[in-house]
Parts: structure tokens; C-alpha cells; sequence
């Protein structure tokens, strides 16, 4: 076998072959994905735990990870008390033979792995990407259902990067096309994977549309010197081209420090609270942010089987209120709004026997 991050696409399965351990077979579930790499193992665990705390249907984990996480995955997964509803799948992380060096060293070492999942998993219809800092604050099932809201041209939904032009990045800084008015964030990113397959693109590279692996080479020669973000970048140019291929869904569902770091500014979120939490810059692992911290914390160190009440929402909820002297500690109420409804309707599942 050729080495992981060079193999052609043929490794793909024989890898997924070697590595399959399902712990159950449900007809119906959905489709995970996540890609960790170097020191992602602990952060890329808590989310698979949000994630599991509150889902109604199965789950299917796809991770995509370095060779040497892999056992680590394997004992940490096998550990975890699935309720018949988890399986998972582990990859390594590969890029196409000829072009595996560019790709590798684009942004952050394995990030633009989530561009060939539709390539690599091919039998798989649809399918929610999450960055590793992602946390879930209500089912998985409820971001899943926005499928079935998606028009005939369709394929992803993703979020604005920015609900307040006047702190935007791409509107300020980017020097290539972006979607939009403020861009899009692909740290939670829903793809009809079968639609991506099919599409073929419009582009500024050619008068003739492309389809999804025949694009992205391309895109990457022609602004690899314009583009910071990497793989999101790309996406932004794509969906430039094709806005009408995307679906937008609201900032709550992936809530970032710059929703709050200067005054509040995802007005979804006041109201409903926040429903998918996304700690990027490393908030969850020093002290700029400490309510991004606190949640993370308190996933980690939650155990399941403990009352969700007294060992997760109470302890955070105290934790919060020591955050209030920073701007996202003084709407910290909308950090834990929702999970206060996910909880209760989970015991009320339970109750009745669902």
C-alpha cells in the first residue's frame, strides 16, 4: 500500500475496509464526517460526544485521520456506551497521487481533505462535515433536516462568515471572489453529496462547466497566491460562480467568537440560543474566550449515563457566570438557552419511551 497522504483513490477503500468497526446496523442514519489531524484527537472526541448526547437517529462517523491517531480513535469509540445507535468509520488521510503535495500543505496541515469527501465517499448520499472544534447543542437530526428544505438546485448549505459587514474578512480583505455579501463559513458544511456528483460547475476558467473532480485542481493553480483560508476560500469561489447551489442557514447553527468577541451580532442566536457551537482560533484551549472554554469543558468532562441537569447544564451555567466580564459572557445566557431545551426534551423522549 502506497503511503496514506499520496495513495490513489483505490486505497480510499481498502482503507474503510480495514478500518470499519460498526457496532450496529440501523436502516436509517446520518452521515458524520470529520477530518483530525496532530493534536485534534481530544477536541475531535468531544464533538463526536456532543453530537451522540442528543441525536434521535443513528450515527454514522466518518473520521478522517492521521495513521497514528488511528488506535487512539479505536480505543477511545469502542469505549464509549453507543446505546445501539454509533457507528463509525476510520480513513487515513489521502489526497490524488499527482497533486497530494499541494493539497497536504494548503492552509493547515489535512484541511482541505473535506474537499474530495464527495469523491471518496461514494456510496454515501448525503452527509454533514464538521470541523473538529464544533460543538452540538441540539440534535444532529435538526441541521440533518435542512436536506429536505434544499430547492431541485441545491447541493450545500452553509452559513455567512459574518453577520456584520463592517467586521467581515472577505468583503474587507479577500482578493478573490466570495460568496455573498460577507462570504461563507465551512466549518459546518451539509452536502447532497449525490447533487455535488452530478453538478457541472459554471467557472472563470473556462467556458465549459466542470464537475466537482475536475474542478478543484484548477481553482487551486489559478489563486493559490490570492487565497488565506484555503479549502473555504475555494469554496467561496465555487459558490461565486453558482449562488444559486446554496443554501444558507442561520448564524446560530455555527456560532463563532465573532458573533460576540464585539457586541452581539447573530440575532437568531439572542433568540433561540445558540444551536451549534464552533470555537475556532483555539478558544477552547486558552483563556481569550472563556465561554467558548466553559462549554467545551463541560462536554469533555461530562459522562455518559450522569444527569444531563446536575452534571452538565447546572456546573456550566455557574461557569458562565464568571465569564460576565467579557462581551460573550454577558450574553451568556444564549450559550446554554438551547441546551437547556435539548436536555428537557430529551428526558421527555425517554419518558415516553421514544
Amino acid at each position: 500500500m502506497l503511503p496514506s497522504d499520496v495513495c490513489g483513490m483505490n486505497c480510499f477503500w481498502e482503507a474503510a475496509f480495514r478500518y470499519d468497526y460498526m457496532k450496529t446496523h440501523p436502516s436509517e442514519k446520518m452521515h458524520l464526517a470529520v477530518v483530525a489531524c496532530g493534536e485534534r484527537l481530544e477536541e475531535t472526541v468531544t464533538m463526536l460526544r456532543s453530537a451522540i448526547i442528543f441525536s434521535i437517529k443513528p450515527l454514522q462517523f466518518h473520521i478522517f485521520a492521521e495513521d497514528q491517531l488511528h488506535k487512539s480513535f479505536k480505543d477511545i469509540l469502542d469505549d464509549f456506551p453507543y446505546e445501539g445507535k454509533v457507528n463509525y468509520t476510520l480513513y487515513p488521510i489521502t489526497f490524488p497521487t499527482e497533486s497530494a503535495a499541494e493539497w497536504k500543505k494548503l492552509f493547515k496541515p489535512c484541511a482541505s481533505q473535506r474537499l474530495f469527501l464527495p469523491l471518496i465517499l461514494k456510496n454515501v448520499d448525503s452527509l454533514l462535515y464538521v470541523d473538529t472544534d464544533i460543538l452540538f447543542l441540539r440534535p444532529v437530526d435538526d441541521i440533518w433536516s435542512f436536506l429536505r428544505k434544499f430547492n431541485s438546485s441545491q447541493i450545500a448549505a452553509m452559513a455567512p462568515e459574518h453577520e456584520e459587514p463592517r467586521i467581515g474578512w472577505y468583503n474587507r480583505f479577500a482578493r478573490h471572489p466570495f460568496y455573498g455579501v460577507t462570504g461563507i463559513n465551512s466549518g459546518v458544511m451539509l452536502m447532497n453529496m449525490t447533487r455535488i456528483r452530478r453538478k457541472y460547475f459554471k467557472n472563470d476558467m473556462t467556458t465549459v462547466r466542470l464537475q466537482w473532480g475536475e474542478i478543484l485542481m484548477p481553482l487551486l493553480k489559478k489563486y493559490k497566491l490570492n487565497i488565506t483560508w484555503g479549502d473555504q476560500d475555494l469554496l467561496n469561489i465555487m459558490f461565486f460562480h453558482n449562488p444559486e447551489s446554496l443554501y444558507v442557514f442561520p448564524c446560530q447553527w455555527n456560532y463563532r467568537p465573532d458573533h460576540c468577541i464585539y457586541g452581539s451580532n447573530c440575532k437568531e442566536a439572542e433568540e433561540e440560543g445558540i444551536f451549534i457551537l464552533h470555537g475556532n482560533r483555539g478558544v477552547y484551549h486558552d483563556d481569550k474566550q472563556p465561554t467558548f472554554r466553559a462549554v467545551y469543558e463541560a462536554i469533555k468532562n461530562y459522562s455518559f449515563g450522569d444527569d444531563l441537569v446536575h452534571s452538565l447544564l447546572q456546573p456550566l451555567e455557574l461557569e458562565l457566570q464568571k465569564t460576565m466580564h467579557t462581551y460573550c459572557g454577558r450574553v451568556y445566557k444564549v450559550f446554554i438557552k438551547q441546551l437547556r431545551k435539548s436536555i428537557r426534551d430529551l428526558y421527555d423522549r425517554r419518558s415516553k419511551g421514544r
